[in-house]
């Protein structure tokens, strides 16, 4: 009976093993060429460029740097620039799984990212990325150059009169745009447009809603002629 008993314990014991196993599967290490796909989702607000800040920081030298201190970024939460956390593998991993438990009353509107192997595979790539010479810090967000707008893009003239703005480009076509529908905007980067020559980009697929992108803040009431 006895024997018997050890042969079950014994077929059973690695039967077990395996399954926990399974069950939890151990992180491997994170792959970059995957966390480059998963960047994607994170252009809209950080680029890898140095000094080049969108709603987030830069994420160039994030490795090493100390939280809320990325050069001539302004938009960091009081609880970022009083955190005690210098960014590797392992802070980041724990902001990006929930950045709201990890330091609460910060300003990031991202949820985080519950699968542990995402977000190594992310880290992974954000290392690589911030590696000199890297062919991966070619993955920028895809601004548009406003110095190089072709004459539909490039605005001459704006007219406001009543609830509508009527926009002169430099094709020589003009548009009117109910009040509502335009929005003002300014690009102080390097990518914005020259000053006294602001852009419109169309923000809807039927063209009633446009941005006008000025070069500074000033040249909006400048620009714009009140005239019906």
């Amino acid at each position: 009976m006895r024997n018997q008993t050890s042969k079950k314990v014994a077929i059973i014991a690695p039967t077990f093993i395996i399954a926990v196993i399974m069950a939890n599967p151990v992180l491997g290490a994170g792959n970059p060429e995957k966390g480059a796909e998963i960047y994607q989702q994170c252009v809209a607000c950080h680029s890898l460029e140095p000094k080049l800040h969108l709603t987030g920081p830069s994420l160039a030298g994030v490795f090493d740097r100390k939280a809320g201190t990325a050069p001539d970024f302004l938009r960091y939460s009081n609880a970022l620039k009083n955190a005690d956390v210098v960014w590797d593998a392992k802070s980041l991993d724990a902001w990006l799984k929930n950045p709201r438990d990890f330091l609460p009353n910060n300003l990031m509107s991202f949820k985080g990212i519950s699968e542990p192997q995402v977000r190594q595979d992310l880290i992974a790539f954000l290392k690589v990325a911030n590696s000199e010479g890297s062919p991966m810090t070619a993955q920028r967000v895809p601004l548009t150059d406003l110095k190089t707008t072709t004459p539909n893009q490039r605005v001459t003239a704006i007219r406001h009169c009543a609830d509508t703005y009527h926009v002169t480009l430099g094709s020589g076509n003009t548009y009117p745009f109910w009040e509502f529908n335009l929005r003002f905007k300014t690009d102080s980067s390097k990518y914005g447009p020259y000053k006294g020559k602001p852009a419109i980009l169309r923000a809807s697929m039927r063209g009633d809603r446009a941005f006008v992108i000025f070069s500074t803040p000033e040249e909006i009431s400048l620009f714009i002629k009140e005239q019906c």
